[in-house]
């Protein structure tokens, strides 16, 4: 049955065809309120932001992509592609020779003002909550030609949320989980979109909502909290009990830790189209963990 399930989620990510219907010009209004007309669909797109990069390739649009940030590397496609930097060191001419008729960013993209006064259309969204990946998917199925896609989509990646729902064992139902999302302690609140896939799994986050989506804590703060479980990414050397003050973890003592690996944490921190499947691979290092557990 997992494994059915596993399938189910794939090809609705990745084999979502375009029926191409929208009629043209179409005008999009992006996460800044700015509106982007386009008198049709884009053929060169550049995606600077790997959520938005699998996003459009779940949408059955991955060819129509030139080149992307350097950190898009999935689906297998995206390695071979032009990389062009971050949100920090863009190679501006690069870009500018692959003529795009758009341009995919983050809301956050300190560049954005200055491609755009190049002459470059770009499409600035969020990517925080899942309300955030849901209205991206809808305005990029939109752009694409094919506006009922970006719903299609949606709905597969919420049935395979809440169908990982069901493999957690009862033992977890409601367990208090620290996600940390990044160095220096930084963790994954409520109102993030790993916040809300903690939720749709049943668990529970430590870490309140008045402290934002993505806090950065101290040690003094979570052994105070005394988290149930803590999910983290896999370190190599396995000393995680080295950590200044993290023997005093009752969740590090008796081994409840899912520590997942590169590819597999990557997937957990991107708020694209493989939520499902994030939330299926944190729900089986979660209960592979609970067998292991003192």
């Amino acid at each position: 049955m997992h494994n059915v399930i596993k399938l189910v989620s794939i090809v609705g990510l990745f084999l979502i065809g375009p029926t191409w219907a929208s009629a043209w010009p179409v005008k999009l209004t992006d996460d800044r309120g700015r509106v982007v007309q386009l008198s049709k669909a884009p053929q060169r797109i550049i995606s600077l932001l790997p959520s938005l990069s699998e996003s459009v390739c779940a949408l059955g649009a991955c060819e129509k992509i030139v080149g992307t940030d350097r950190f898009s590397d999935f689906p297998e496609r995206l390695k071979s592609l032009p990389k062009l930097g971050d949100l920090d060191d863009l190679q501006w001419e690069r870009l500018k020779a692959l003529k795009p008729d758009v341009v995919l960013a983050s809301r956050a993209m300190r560049q954005v003002e200055r491609l755009e006064a190049l002459g470059i259309q770009v499409i600035a969204l969020d990517s925080k909550s899942h309300q955030d990946v849901e209205r991206s998917l809808r305005l990029l199925a939109h752009m694409l030609g094919d506006p009922e896609a970006g719903d299609r989509l949606w709905r597969s990646i919420d049935q395979a949320m809440k169908s990982a729902k069901h493999e957690l064992p009862a033992s977890l139902k409601e367990a208090s989980v620290y996600v940390e999302v990044g160095p220096s302690m930084h963790a994954a609140g409520p109102d993030s979109f790993l916040g809300q896939s903690l939720q749709v799994l049943g668990l529970r986050n430590v870490v309140p909502a008045s402290m934002g989506a993505f806090p950065q804590l101290s040690i003094e703060w979570l052994l105070g909290a005394q988290p149930g479980w803590i999910v983290l990414q896999a370190d190599p050397s396995g000393q995680y009990a080295k950590r200044p003050g993290w023997r005093g973890l009752k969740a590090i003592q008796q081994g409840r830790l899912c520590a997942l690996p590169g590819p597999q944490f990557d997937l957990l921190v991107r708020p694209g189209p493989r939520l499902g499947q994030a939330a299926q691979v944190l729900a089986e290092c979660l209960t592979l963990a609970s067998t292991k557990a003192t």
